[in-house]
């Protein structure tokens, strides 16, 4: 019997079911105790007054199998924003039926819509089995530039520097 796929904006309904993908994820990528996130914190920044992200749920037979959760950034060497995927995860009992390449396909014509000429997510360096998922799409690895994050104490010292003279 063929599967029935659906692809749809999230809603805030389905926060509850966003935030258990996310904890999936996170456990997925051996970082279970990462992920801090509220359904409140997605309620507030997926669906309040200033919206801060955007989601795709991906249901099969009208059950949640997976998701996709992207925010539009910026690129002043090309004036234009894009796009950049922060999650995507397919439920394992899910996989191997299309459901992330339909998920990435989704959020790139979404850019291409909207005339971003870049998308772009990132992936964990042990992560083969992704790193070659994404290779066969077209995508490349970026290796001229490296991530940098400031987090915790650390940001609020930097922080603290922007009071100093």
């Amino acid at each position: 019997m063929p599967i029935t796929l659906n692809l749809r904006p999230a809603t805030p309904a389905d926060v509850p079911q966003i935030l258990q993908f996310v904890r999936d994820l996170a456990t997925y990528e051996r970082e279970p105790d990462a992920a801090l996130a509220t359904e409140a914190d997605l309620l507030r920044d997926g669906f309040g007054e200033t919206k801060r992200f955007h989601c795709i749920i991906a249901e099969i037979d009208s059950t949640p199998a997976g998701f996709a959760l992207y925010f539009y950034n910026y690129s002043t060497w090309r004036g234009h924003a894009g796009i950049y995927l922060e999650d995507l995860y397919v439920d394992p009992q899910h996989r191997g039926k299309g459901i992330g390449k339909a998920l990435l396909a989704r959020v790139a014509a979404i850019a291409v819509a909207e005339g971003c000429p870049r998308y772009e997510w990132a992936v964990l360096d042990w992560n083969q089995p992704s790193i070659d998922f994404y290779h066969s799409l077209g995508a490349v690895m970026k290796s001229e530039w490296k991530g940098m994050q400031v987090s915790g104490e650390a940001l609020i010292a930097l922080a603290a520097q922007s009071n100093e003279k």
